[in-house]
């Protein structure tokens, strides 16, 4: 029998499991009970309609979050010559190379987020098995692999997360810090549910949204009706 401390279950009291809430309520239980030691991280987890398996249900994209994330992500960039001077101007923290290939190669990953130019991709592709599984090899689709490397750079740092369905159809994601004020949490998620929605799948059928949930690092999770986070 899994032992539940006191702190889990006092967190618990007071939320409806089946209950559906409105955002703005979601968004007040959640920081109510974000009372950890540090800045919990406030995530989002959406089921989907949609059977990832299918190459015409994949659900992919990125989001710019008006708010930020809360979090300074490490930018790696592989990049030569003078795109790498405007990788590093753009406050890119490993630009690199064959050196960086053969650092990553090593074992060492000292970055959260990998931008390529198109040129170099070849090289990138190298470290598929080790990046991919990850979440960290470059896209076209996401604006991971581009000639403009510091608006990709830039993105980055200021809040650009990247979403990608899982084999359940769910997508999870971070939209800010439990520290956030409440409408800056709200617009956030609003942010997040509608990058979402317009990457919904030729293939999708049914209802393509259909659960929403909001949770902290430590806290428990609340359900919202999608009604209020979708326009």
């Amino acid at each position: 029998m899994t032992h539940v401390g006191k702190r889990v279950v006092k967190n618990r009291e007071g939320i409806d499991r089946v209950k559906l809430y409105p955002v703005d309520e979601a968004i007040k239980l959640i920081k109510e009970r974000a009372n950890a030691k540090f800045d919990e991280t406030v995530e989002i987890a959406m089921n989907l309609g949609v059977d990832p398996k299918h190459a015409d249900q994949m659900v992919r994209g990125v989001v710019n979050l008006p708010n930020g994330t809360g979090r300074t992500l490490r930018v790696a960039v592989f990049a030569r010559g003078a795109k790498a001077d405007e990788a590093l101007a753009a406050g890119a923290d490993v630009v690199g190379a064959e050196d960086l290939v053969a650092t990553v190669q090593g074992g060492t990953i000292a970055f959260d987020r990998c931008i390529a130019t198109p040129d170099l991709m070849p090289l990138v592709g190298r470290l598929g098995k080790v990046l991919g599984p990850r979440g960290l090899m470059p896209n076209p689709k996401v604006g991971t692999v581009t000639m403009d490397v510091t608006a990709a750079v830039k993105a980055s740092k200021g809040g650009a997360v990247e979403f990608r369905v899982e084999k359940a159809g769910i997508i999870q994601g971070s939209v800010g810090k439990a520290s956030f004020g409440e409408d800056k949490l709200r617009e956030n998620i609003v942010a997040f549910v509608d990058a979402v929605a317009k990457a919904k799948p030729q293939g999708a059928k049914g209802t393509y949204i259909q659960r929403v949930a909001l949770s902290s690092t430590m806290g428990p999770g609340v359900k919202i009706d999608p009604v209020t986070v979708t326009s």
